[in-house]
């Protein structure tokens, strides 16, 4: 079976790989001695505090929340409150048919292989968006379904994801689009409400269109977050500093030839999607059909 193949199927795999324990014990300060213990407390803390009725409570899913935030319980519980607030207030965002959301093609450019130091990458061409055809909405449940896809897998929880977003051809048009509402859900979305560890946000190619968006998504950001946004103009050099090349494309001066389009990571997340995947996405709301 070629490579490819294999990584696709691994997309939808929650097999916890013992390799993985020692990078979970570095990024996410998880002890396999103490995890069941953490995990109890975290449970203690939902039941005491009523703050969020999560739909789901085993062993597994505290783990998505543990792991995003270095396994201390209360910061865990935090995040799961903030998500399940994400999900009540945008209930209309999983109204939809999960792999028809293959038609918000090229804004997201695709993904790239994980990097031990900058987990997975994911390259967002926001200029190439056409919005006579994809509205504003479809273009957040894409990445969405991405994010709720990714935190079912294991190894992204513990590696996390860094973002490369490509700016060069976003005009009036595309900025009009993002109202208060869709920036908030977008920052949401990045890890401030969401089970996913964010390394960084790097922004390339921009101009001076966009200084007015930047401080619409930063009122949305606590400071820890845009602290670890790093703008780099044109300067794909600067952004090398950052990303080792052999983890990004030859367009950024790297020597990667894996960038899987978005539209086909869907496709084949809908080729290779098992029961637990369907149910999963069925029961946040998604339609997925047979």
């Amino acid at each position: 079976m070629p490579f490819i193949e294999i990584a696709f199927q691994a997309e939808v795999s929650r097999y916890e790989d013992s390799e993985f324990e020692e990078h979970a014990r570095r990024i996410c300060n998880e002890d396999p001695d103490t995890r069941s213990k953490v995990i109890e407390e975290l449970r203690r803390l939902i039941r005491e505090r009523g703050e969020c009725n999560p739909r789901r409570l085993d062993d597994a899913y505290c783990l998505r929340f543990l792991r995003c935030r270095r396994f201390i319980p209360a910061l865990a519980h935090k995040l799961m409150v903030r998500y399940e607030d994400f999900r009540r207030q945008n209930a209309y965002l999983y109204d939809c048919d999960a792999f028809a959301l293959q038609k918000v093609k090229n804004v997201y450019g695709g993904t790239l292989p994980e990097s031990p130091t900058n987990g997975r990458i994911i390259l967002m061409r926001f200029g190439r968006w056409d919005v006579d055809s994809v509205p504003i909405e479809d273009v957040v449940r894409c990445a969405l379904l991405m994010d709720e896809i990714a935190v079912m897998q294991p190894k992204l929880q513990i590696l996390g994801v860094t973002i490369i977003v490509d700016l060069e051809g976003l005009n009036l048009r595309h900025v009009a689009q993002l109202t208060p509402t869709v920036a908030s859900q977008i920052v949401a979305l990045m890890g401030v409400s969401f089970p996913l560890a964010n390394h960084c946000l790097h922004i390339i190619n921009y101009n001076w269109l966009l200084h007015s968006i930047f401080y619409l998504f930063k009122q949305f950001m606590p400071k820890a977050v845009w602290n670890r946004v790093h703008f780099h103009g044109n300067d794909t050099s600067s952004l090398r500093k950052h990303i080792d090349p052999e983890y990004l494309p030859p367009e950024y001066g790297g020597h990667c030839q894996y960038l899987i389009a978005t539209e086909d990571w869907i496709a084949k997340i809908d080729e290779y999607k098992d029961d637990f995947l369907v149910q999963e996405l069925r029961s946040l709301g998604f339609t997925v059909k047979s």
